[in-house]
Order: structure tokens, then sequence, then C-alpha cells
């Protein structure tokens, strides 16, 4: 499925490129443009790469609840969480963001997974009074995020997104367009979201494009995006996590999973890997001794012991802010403190802070 907001990228003369399974833009000018109007005022940038659900009835909240890692009881209305969906095993077959809204739940995953994850969603609806839908045809969504991401949404709406909590949303009409306005951060700044109908979806860009070019900000595609959110520690499901691994060791299990919330698919696994204190090998950032980004697989080698095999990388990006590349891998734990250098072909990589 194309973007809906297609048309406006072709218009600006993007270059496009396909981001598992969505055809989004891969930048609209320059890599320090778009960097920089993302670090100094603001960017605006396509997120029509989720999938996204309801859950209405009057046991949504119990039902999903009980088959996925977070605490969804404890997620007010008008507040929003993040979660992870496991198999029995412990791996993670998709990550999730959970919205209670006053009459359902609004769930978004990530598009590659979207017939599995339905799937396996619809599949635990035995005896509850559940209704799931899927709305990724109706619905659509971009963002815009920087230091005047707060000035532009308040004129928008007149929100002031600075009083809103991570995650937190409300439904509200921009521009004369029912959304959905969330305060979302995608590379660690002052952020929000918005989800709105696919066929009103061009016109509100086009708004909210004027006002982020009216204080010198600027649309950024994948590859900025890439590099803002590596800089930031910022996972991507499925490139950093996906059901290779378990919770633990995509080091996820502060951001993800509720300790106290009782039983779900995949517990067992999760409270087994916690009460043993540590796991073979953990997702961490990588700083490389290159410029150019070394490609996702590429194996990680211990310096001190010839041609072992220690870690993989699982994306890069070059880094503005530092003038190398970057990115995350995953890193047995005997070679995985802050500092330890591993060797790949064509350089080195430093496990970062």
């Amino acid at each position: 499925m194309d973007t809906p907001l297609l048309n406006e990228h072709r218009a600006a003369n993007a270059q496009l490129a396909e981001h598992h399974g969505r055809l989004l833009p891969e930048k609209f000018s320059d890599l320090n443009i778009e960097y920089r109007a993302a670090k100094e005022t603001a960017a605006i940038f396509d997120t029509n790469w989720h999938a996204i659900f309801s859950l209405s009835g009057p046991d949504r909240v119990r039902y999903l609840n009980a088959i996925v890692s977070n605490d969804i009881k404890s997620v007010g209305e008008a507040y929003g969480t993040r979660a992870l969906l496991l198999n029995p095993q412990g791996h993670i077959l998709a990550e999730l963001e959970v919205y209670a809204l006053a009459e359902k739940l609004l769930v978004r995953t990530h598009a590659s997974v979207r017939e599995r994850t339905f799937a396996t969603l619809d599949k635990y609806i035995i005896m509850d009074d559940v209704t799931l839908e899927d709305l990724t045809d109706q619905l659509g969504s971009f963002a815009v995020e920087g230091p005047q991401a707060g000035t532009i949404v308040a004129q928008a709406c007149g929100l002031a997104l600075e009083g809103f909590s991570e995650f937190a949303n409300a439904e509200l009409p921009i521009d004369g367009v029912p959304s959905h306005l969330i305060r979302r951060s995608h590379f660690g700044g002052l952020g929000a979201e918005i989800i709105a109908p696919r066929d009103h979806l061009g016109l509100l860009w086009q708004s909210m494009h004027a006002r982020v070019h009216a204080v010198h900000g600027a649309s950024i595609g994948m590859t900025a995006l890439n590099a803002l959110r590596l800089e930031a520690g910022i996972p991507w499901f499925p490139d950093d996590f996906n059901d290779t691994v378990i919770p633990h060791e995509a080091a996820l299990e502060a951001t993800h999973v509720s300790f106290t919330k009782g039983c779900y698919t995949g517990q067992e696994i999760v409270e087994r890997v916690r009460s043993r204190g540590h796991v073979n090998r953990r997702r961490v950032s990588l700083r490389f001794s290159s410029v150019d980004p070394p490609a996702p697989l590429t194996r990680l080698r211990a310096k001190d012991v010839e041609d072992k095999e220690v870690g993989i990388i699982t994306s890069s990006a070059f880094s503005p802010n530092v003038a190398k590349a970057i990115g995350m891998g995953y890193v047995r734990r005997e070679h995985n403190a802050p500092g330890s250098v591993l060797e790949f072909d064509g350089g080195t990589a430093t496990v970062a802070v």
C-alpha cells in the first residue's frame, strides 16, 4: 500500500524508496538541511509505515491486557503506552502502540507485520465481547517534531503540546479535519503525530507543512529520520528487534514490559530471563570508524580473539553530529560494555554509552 501522501511527496520532488513494503520519502533535499531543520526549528515527516487497528466492546481492555507485555489496564482515557506481542517462546512478533480512547482502543503496529498481527490478535478473541477492526486502509499519519513543534501545534489546534505527557492523545479537529493528536517523539525532541482519514491527509499535510516552512523548518525523509533516531538511541521494528529476539535481548524491558501486571503470552520466558539476571547478547548503540554506514547483518568480531564472531549490525546511518557512521546491533555480553571496540570488514565499531 502506498502512503496517502504520495502525491504531495512527488509534487515536492522527493526521492522515494521502499521501506519494509511502504514507498516513503528517502529525502526531500540535502541530509544536512533536513537534519538541521529537525534540530533547530521543526521537521515534518511521513509516518505511514504503520498499520492501525481498533478494539471496541466492553472486554477490550481486559482482553488486550491478557495477551501483551505491558499493563493496558493502567492506561487512562486519552493516554497511551507501548507494548510487545510475543509468541509463547518470548520472541517479539510485533511492537504495539496502544491508545485509550473514549469508546475503543486504537492500536498501531508496523505495516510489515499487519496481517500476522491482526490474525494473532483475532485468534485470542474467543469468549470475549471484543470487536477487532483493521483501519489501515482508512487512516494515515504524519509527524511534526523539533524545538518549534509546540508553536506549530498550538497554531493548528490551540493545544499546548508541552502540557502533554508522551503518548497522551486528544481527539479534535485540525484545520477542520477530525484527527487524533498524539504527543509522540521519534528522535528525542518535542513532537506530535497526527492520525487522520486518508482522504483528507494530503490537505492536512499541506497546511501543517506551511506552518513548518514559516518557522524555517523542512520536510525530512527516512535518511535524516534514521540518523536522528540512531543518535537518540531509539530502536526501530523490525530493523533492530523482531521475532529473532526476546525483550531483554532487545533492551526493551524498561519501556515495553510490565513485571507486575500478571500473565500474558510469553510471560514465563520474560520472567525466567529476569530471574537469571542477564542475556547472552544485547542490543547496543555503536559508533563506527568509517564514514560510510556498514550494511545491516554485517558481522562483528572481537579484536582480542582472531576471527571470533561476537555480534551483528542491525541498522546504521551517517550522523551529521559526529561526522561518522553510527548504528545499532547485538553483541555478546562478554564484549558489549561501553567502550568495547569490535572489528568488521571495513573498520571498527565502538560500543557507545
